[in-house]
């Protein structure tokens, strides 16, 4: 995947701007070597804990498992060198409708409980002066997906990432999520879902404009 990192401070400047950005001491991120020795170390260290046999051969490279999937993919997100590359082109056919990407797999951890939300995303944006290719709707989900998240924040993070690039506030996004902290524990409740919404410019002041979006 192309990752534009200028593009990635750019989006975390404006996200603290509007105050939606996930709680990162800096940005200052550890080298990816070094912070995956030190989550290795430390997930050694809870299975120990837990009285595991870390000789065991099925058992013995699980910490370093842990390191390479926290550091290289399920929190990926919270570095921006990672930030997808957005590509826009000028609207010079002044389309004025509605884009909607639909069913954008949404993969993310509870920060709450570094338990699994799995779900659907659905993001809407009638275009101003610019249009954005399409896979990269479903790379910016991915993006704020990959790091602890609540549902609330990334449907927030997602919004205001795409009203900076794309400079209208004429955006709408969808989550529909299943939470493993409630289906898996606490109440266990395995049928419940969360959804959540941001709407602005037409799709929150024209009533037909959102009943279209939330009925696609």
């Amino acid at each position: 995947m192309k990752t534009d990192k200028e593009l990635g401070k750019k989006v975390n400047e404006y996200l603290k701007l509007k105050n939606v950005e996930t709680p990162i001491k800096n940005n200052s991120l550890q080298d990816t070597q070094v912070q995956k020795k030190e989550i290795e170390k430390a997930f050694s260290d809870i299975m120990e804990i837990l009285n595991l046999d870390l000789n065991d051969d099925s058992l013995k490279d699980t910490p370093k498992r842990v390191a390479k999937m926290y550091s290289e993919e399920i929190f990926s997100g919270l570095n921006y060198s990672n930030f997808p590359k957005c590509t826009t082109v000028e609207n010079k056919m002044k389309y004025d409708e509605m884009v909607t990407v639909d069913t954008i797999q949404v993969s993310s951890s509870c920060e709450h409980h570094f338990i699994v939300i799995d779900g659907f995303a659905k993001v809407s944006y009638i275009p101003e002066k610019k249009v954005l290719g399409l896979s990269k709707i479903n790379r910016i989900v991915s993006f704020f997906s990959k790091r602890p998240q609540i549902q609330e924040r990334l449907t927030e993070q997602i919004f205001h990432a795409l009203n900076y690039i794309l400079e209208t506030d004429n955006i709408a996004v969808k989550i529909q999520a299943t939470h493993f902290c409630v289906k898996a524990r606490g109440i266990q409740d395995v049928n419940s879902k969360t959804t959540t919404t941001k709407l602005g410019g037409v799709f929150k002041s024209n009533q037909s404009v959102r009943m279209e979006f939330l009925n696609i």
